[in-house]
This record gives structure tokens, C-alpha cells and sequence, in this order.
């Protein structure tokens, strides 16, 4: 009876990027997203029509586009579709920016988008994710500094967004440029399919995706990914940290071209601390003019054979 509830109470709200209305109709669109998803509730559609949408118009650099849980937000329209199958995300660019300040990277906010303790019912589908930076000094762990496209937390209990066509290109973080999964004594394993992460760069680790289990379970499934010509210190691609926990992603049908790893690992890169473990899947996958100083573009053989490089 619950959920029967739930499901007739659910609305579709509807943006664009000139809106001024109210977000019942197309032809009353709101122009407001980060307001929108502050009203969705569980169940709820967002309907984004193309355009460029920001987290805040404000100097804010902690302004994020906060997806709660169920919330089911598409990106792709033109603006008078009355169904799903009728959108375009390719046409349609449909862009999530973080710039907020002057036209350097610098003053924008630190992560365009936010999930926390979502489950895959949470779905973020048709959107370009660009020019977060989350260039902070905090510790590691901290929005500031990780996760300049998206900061993903499971702190407390789990978070598994379901994260479909889109194309995460120039964010900056510390770690996790692109997307940044963070367990924290909790479960972080969002499903990523066929979304590109295009000239995103990592001042330290992780390029593209940082899987950080932290005393948790961090293991996304990374599904027809293209990761191209991105950059970090260690993982140009990905970096699997497993720190008293688990960090094994499944990595199937994705292509790793043209990134760079500036000490190891120009694709991949995975170690295990404190009893952690990381075996990472990686199937049907293509590696293609990955760099590193150090190693191949993968790691070293103990990535093929078992998915781990420990680092010192």
C-alpha cells in the first residue's frame, strides 16, 4: 500500500534553461534546478531540457547540484516531449557547469553534482558534467578536494546511483576528477554505463574515477565507458584505493585511450593498505596509448593476474 502511494504521488518536474515558471509543464518550466531537485521527492522525474544550468549564480563555491534518493533526473529534450523515448541526449546538450566565477577553472564550485546514501532507484541520465574543481587543501575524504564532477558518499550506510549517457569532461580535483566514489565505512557502488570521461585531471590520483572505500565497500560497475586523455599523478584513468576495505570494481566493454599516469599507471591503478582488498574485473575492455613513467599502462602484471599494485 506504501509504495502504491508513493507511486501516485510521484510528478514529473520540468526545466529549461529561460524558465520562469513553476515546473508542472513544459509550458511553465522552471528555470531553477537546483531548486527542483530540492523539492523532488522519491519517485519524482526531472525533465531538463537542453541548455547550460549552474549550481548557483552566487559566489558559492560549496553550491552543488544535490541529488536525493529515487529522484530520477533526464537531460536530453528540446522541451515539448511528453515521453522518456522522445529525447536526445546527443542533440541535446544538456550541461551541468561549475563555473560560477571568472572564466578560470580556479574559483568554481567544487563539485558540480552530490549524491549521499542513495540507492539505484536514484538515476542521472542524458548530462555533460563539467568545470568542477575541487582544488581545496582538506584532507582527503572532503568535497573540497575530491570529486570535481561528482562527489558520490556512502558515509553511514550505501550509495548506488545509477549513472547513465553522460560525459563528465574538464573538471580538476585532488582525487577523483571526474567522479569520486567514497565509501567511508559504508557501501559506494554505483552503476556507471556507457559515459565518457573526456580531459579530466587529478592533481594527485584518479583521473576519470577514484573508487575510495575507506573502511567500507567500494565497487562500481563500470559498464561501455569511453575514459580518454585524462590525467593524475597515479591512475590517469581510474585509481582503486582500498584502505581497510574493499575496492574492486567490474570494468566491462570500456576503451582507456590517450591518459596519463605522471608517476604509474597511465589507465589503472589499484593498492590495498591496512588489510584492504582490490581485485578489480576487468573484461572485454581496450587499452590504447596510456602513459606512464613508471610501468605499463595498466601496472605492472599483478593488475592482469590478480587486479593489485600496492603502493608504498
Amino acid at each position: 500500500m506504501i509504495l502504491s502511494i508513493v507511486g501516485l504521488q510521484a510528478k514529473t518536474i520540468y526545466v529549461k534553461a529561460d524558465g520562469t515558471g513553476d515546473g508542472t509543464s513544459w509550458a511553465d518550466a522552471t528555470g531553477n534546478l537546483a531548486a527542483a531537485l530540492e523539492t523532488a521527492t522519491y519517485g519524482d522525474q526531472v525533465w531538463v531540457a537542453r541548455g547550460v544550468y549552474h549550481p548557483t549564480h552566487q559566489d558559492d563555491r560549496n553550491a552543488t547540484f544535490e541529488v536525493f534518493d529515487g529522484v530520477k533526473m533526464y537531460g536530453g529534450f528540446i522541451g515539448n516531449e511528453t515521453t522518456l523515448e522522445q529525447r536526445d541526449w546527443v542533440k541535446n546538450k544538456t550541461i551541468l557547469s561549475g563555473e560560477i566565477g571568472t572564466p578560470a577553472i580556479e574559483d568554481n564550485v567544487f563539485s558540480v553534482l552530490y549524491t549521499h546514501n542513495v540507492s539505484e532507484a536514484t538515476i542521472i541520465d542524458g548530462f555533460t558534467i563539467t568545470k568542477g574543481a575541487a582544488n581545496g587543501t582538506n584532507d582527503k575524504g572532503s568535497m573540497e578536494r575530491c570529486g570535481g564532477g561528482w562527489f558520490n558518499e556512502g558515509r553511514g550506510g550505501s550509495s548506488n546511483p545509477t549513472i547513465a549517457n553522460c560525459i563528465f569532461i574538464h573538471n580538476y580535483a585532488q582525487d577523483g576528477a571526474g567522479i569520486y566514489n567514497y565509501a567511508n565505512e559504508g557501501v559506494c557502488n554505483p552503476k556507471i554505463n556507457n559515459c565518457q570521461f573526456i580531459e579530466n585531471k587529478a592533481g594527485l590520483d584518479g583521473g576519470a574515477i577514484y573508487n575510495d572505500s575507506k573502511m567500507g565497500i567500494c565497487n562500481p560497475i563500470i559498464k561501455d565507458c569511453k575514459i580518454i586523455n585524462n590525467q593524475a599523478t597515479y591512475g590517469g584513468g581510474i585509481l582503486n584505493n582500498a584502505l581497510n576495505g574493499e575496492a574492486s570494481p567490474s570494468i566491462i566493454g570500456c576503451s582507456f585511450e590517450d591518459n596519463t599516469g605522471y608517476i604509474r599507471a597511465g589507465s589503472i591503478f589499484s593498492y590495498e593498505k591496512e588489510g584492504g582488498r582490490c581485485s578489480p574485473s576487468i573484461t572485454s575492455s581496450f587499452f590504447s596509448d596510456n602513459k606512464a613513467t613508471v610501468g605499463k599502462e595498466i601496472n605492472e602484471e599483478q593488475v592482469v593476474s590478480r587486479g593489485v599494485l600496492k603502493k608504498m
